[in-house]
């Protein structure tokens, strides 16, 4: 019986490793799925003894688990490079983003400035601390819950200004990216993958690691707003 290798994901990989799935499953037999959340959940449920075959999270993440004894030793490897970028509700004005000057002028005319759960989240926190404009814009900032894009509080009018990886804003309905932040602004996460000591057929989670980190892998995380490490 060719049985399902099952993963766990964190919401900003969800696109690329479904479309991934069924190229997968069409051109070499092997039925895959995976089951997204926010990081922090799907961390969560690793720690509390989920069993699966893969695990794809942001790097810091996959590598504190792996360090717990949670992943397969020798099986981790870096997958795709996620940037962050800021959208606007459909039919608002864009704001130019071409500088850092461009990105403070933004954040300061937003009346609330959604941001995600996980790294990108944190970071961008950060950035508004390194910005000195923690405590204008501490009201402003409406944190989606785990696992539900940013985005969608755009397009429900509940923000005016969104910042999460761009493979989570970019097919959102009433929703605009505007780019990346600029400069030394810029936030990008590494999401990586592993083989789960949970997994119940491990040579064939490796076979399938081996087919997310192919050329064919690689277009498709390109076109979901992606890429490899070190091919920026």
């Amino acid at each position: 019986m060719n049985r399902e290798i099952f993963g766990l994901s964190s919401m900003a990989t969800r696109p690329i490793l479904t479309e991934l799935s069924e190229h997968i499953r069409l051109a070499h037999g092997i039925p895959v799925r995976f089951k997204a959340a926010g990081g922090v959940e799907t961390t969560r449920r690793v720690r509390e003894g989920a069993e699966a075959d893969l695990l794809v999270l942001a790097d810091g993440a996959l590598a504190a688990l792996e360090k717990e004894g949670y992943l397969l030793a020798g099986t981790v490897r870096p997958l795709w490079v996620s940037q962050v970028v800021a959208a606007v509700p459909e039919g608002a004005p864009t704001p130019p983003l071409g500088s850092e000057s461009d990105l403070r002028a933004a954040l300061l005319s937003a009346k609330k400035i959604a941001y995600s759960t996980g790294p990108s989240g944190t970071a961008l926190v950060d950035l508004i601390s390194r910005l000195g404009l923690t405590d204008t814009l501490e009201d402003r900032l409406l944190q989606a819950a785990p696992g539900v894009p940013a985005g969608t509080l755009l397009s429900s009018g509940q923000a005016d200004l969104a910042f999460q990886q761009h493979s989570e804003l970019m097919d959102l309905p009433g929703v605009v990216v505007v780019g990346p932040l600029p400069g030394d602004t810029a936030i990008s996460s590494l999401f990586s993958m592993g083989v789960l000591t949970s997994s119940t057929q491990p040579t064939r989670a490796r076979e399938v690691l081996d087919l997310l980190r192919s050329d064919t892998a690689t277009r498709t995380a390109r076109a979901r707003g992606m890429w490899e490490p070190g091919d920026e």
